[in-house]
């Protein structure tokens, strides 16, 4: 079993090679139906979300979804702040809020356990030193375009499906209101080796994705390189006369 449900650089084995016991409590905590609806509606929201926002959300009482919540938050799945709602300030404002937004924290629990995460930094690091970036970079289009080949054929290839395609590869996409015709992907699957191998795995991702759009016969879509904060590294565009 493989379960990943946030970003940072934690490892998913313990320092004596044994499966962290806190990450197998982090995937128990999801095991509640109603505690993994607020799961995901939280992540999935840009920024941070409120208990009153989150009830709303499932249809739930306040003082039920505000428990789940801190249990999500107990089993490090998510990270709180306490803000006043804009606008507000000064006395008589009221208290501030508690506010929940996705932990850096990573959880993988692997059973039997497996250290695929150690392998792909081992991995980089010679690609690097051996200067072999362009045949990665080639290998992960070409697997890019295998995983677009393999998508339900639905032509032409709209926004709308284009979305839920990368959805299932982990992308998290979601146009913004600014700019309509783009996907922003607000998770990077390759989180903790683009952190320590920057070039190199931003790199491998846009070819990845650019393959994606070849194998899925998007022609009327562009990967490109558009790094925000922890966002993924690289926005697909609609281009202007499609």
């Amino acid at each position: 079993m493989v379960v990943h449900s946030a970003r940072g650089g934690q490892r998913f084995l313990a320092d004596n090679g044994e499966v962290d016991e806190a990450d197998i409590d982090a995937v128990g905590a999801l095991a509640d139906p109603l505690r993994r609806r607020l799961y995901e509606y939280v992540v999935g929201r840009e920024g941070e979300t409120s208990r009153a926002e989150a009830a709303e959300a499932v249809g739930v009482q306040r003082t039920l979804a505000a428990f789940h919540l801190d249990r999500l938050v107990e089993a490090g799945l998510l990270a709180t702040s306490r803000r006043k709602p804009s606008g507000r300030g000064g006395p008589g404002s009221g208290r501030p809020a508690k506010l929940y937004r996705r932990a850096d924290r990573q959880v993988d629990v692997h059973l039997p356990p497996r250290d695929y995460e150690t392998a792909a930094h081992l991995l980089a690091e010679a690609v690097q030193r051996s200067g072999a970036e362009e045949a990665l970079y080639a290998a992960a289009r070409a697997e890019g375009s295998r995983r677009g080949s393999a998508a339900p054929a639905e032509r032409p290839v709209d926004l709308d499906r284009l979305g839920e395609l990368l959805a299932g590869l982990g992308y998290e996409p979601a146009a913004e209101a600014e700019e309509p015709r783009t996907l922003r992907l607000r998770n990077c699957p390759f989180h903790t080796l683009a952190r320590a191998f920057p070039p190199l795995a931003c790199g491998m991702n846009l070819e990845l994705l650019r393959g994606l759009l070849e194998g899925a016969r998007a022609e009327g879509f562009t990967a490109r390189m558009a790094p925000r904060g922890e966002h993924c590294c690289v926005a697909i565009s609609k281009n202007k006369n499609s």
